[in-house]
């Protein structure tokens, strides 16, 4: 089966791209560095031909909000008029846990204008919203941190590692479509600050991590919940611990 990959060299995507392959199927990583632009149509015609499935994992450049919100209005629906045009059967796109919680969160925001988006396409969809990944804790930190303080907000706090999203993104655009969605996310709930100053530590990073019930996620105050899944959420099996001594052993 043929399955293209929008935003297929990136993080997820690319493993996306790899773990497809290893099942036998034609995955095809689509991005501006392949020449497949969405935000501009170039490429998507061809790169789009003969595929079955298109799985969206591209992500703005800009997290601004009026440019967040251009993008995946842009990109999304270029893309769904390409798929359209080639016969495309299921449309795959990841998301973010609590996007309907947040909606003053301009890059929530965004997200719930792309998945409007997919949802009144009538291309037969499924979208994977999954909570936040390991490899972003450092780029969280740096969005919290005032001075060498870290101000984090005692909310819930289930990430998951993003091995384990391209696995669950992967198995999805390899089934189905749900017309609907699923949420993913870690094994281990957390309360966020307590998670942020452990992992801090353990990265060797001398920022103190504040507790600040007013504290902000990236511009907005989350809720108690707004960051986890809720009941019926498929969970990963890697723990933040072992995920982060594999990371050092390897250097990185």
């Amino acid at each position: 089966m043929k399955i293209v990959v929008i935003g297929g060299t990136g993080l997820i995507g690319s493993k996306v791209v790899t773990k497809l392959g290893e099942h036998g199927h034609e995955a095809v990583a689509a991005s501006p560095n392949t020449g497949v632009n969405t935000l501009t149509g170039e490429g998507l015609a061809e790169v789009l031909t003969g595929a079955q499935v298109v799985v969206d994992v591209s992500n703005s450049p800009s997290f601004e909000p009026a440019a967040v919100l251009n993008f995946f209005e842009t990109s999304t629906g270029n893309l769904l008029a390409a798929e359209a045009a080639a016969g495309v059967g299921h449309h795959v796109a990841l998301s973010i846990v609590g996007t309907e919680l947040m909606p003053e969160n301009g890059y929530f925001r965004a997200k719930i204008a792309q998945e409007q988006l997919i949802e009144k396409s009538g291309i037969p969809f499924s979208l994977v919203h999954a909570t936040q990944f390991y490899e972003f804790v450092r780029a969280i930190a740096d969005e919290a941190t005032d001075g060498n303080e870290v101000r984090i907000a005692p909310v819930r706090f289930q990430p998951i590692a993003g091995e384990e999203v391209s696995q669950n993104v992967g198995r999805v655009a390899a089934g189905k479509p749900l017309n609907g969605r699923i949420e993913i996310a870690g094994p281990d709930q957390y309360q966020m600050d307590e998670f942020f100053r452990q992992a801090l530590t353990g990265l060797g990073d001398p920022r103190v991590v504040v507790t600040d019930p007013n504290a902000l996620y990236f511009g907005t105050t989350p809720g108690e919940r707004t960051l986890v899944p809720g009941d019926g959420a498929t969970l990963g099996t890697i723990h933040y611990r072992d995920w982060a001594a594999a990371q050092n052993a390897a250097g990185r």
